[in-house]
């Protein structure tokens, strides 16, 4: 499951890719290779697996998902931090 959410464009987050299984690894991969951060959260998959891909998500999500996006978000500007220490 991935989501994307441009805060000036997107009225809420989208599911951008959702897969059980192989589709699921091969979507970590890709996140991995491209240095997309990460989040697992099965209880929130199983609520999102049932949506199609490029739909926004429920507004009953809203608030786990912000949470998990202000997260996401706070370790990527800490790593960005990091990085320009070195």
């Amino acid at each position: 499951m991935a989501l994307k959410y441009d805060l000036e464009k997107d009225a809420a987050p989208i599911i951008t890719a959702a897969g059980e299984g192989y589709v699921a690894e091969e979507i970590l991969a890709r996140a991995e290779e491209n240095q997309v951060s990460i989040h697992q959260d099965e209880r929130l998959v199983k609520e999102l697996i049932q949506f199609k891909v490029g739909t926004e998500i429920p507004q009953e999500l809203y608030d786990v998902v912000a949470q998990i996006l202000v997260f996401v978000e706070t370790v990527d500007k800490e790593k960005t931090l990091k990085g320009k220490d070195t």
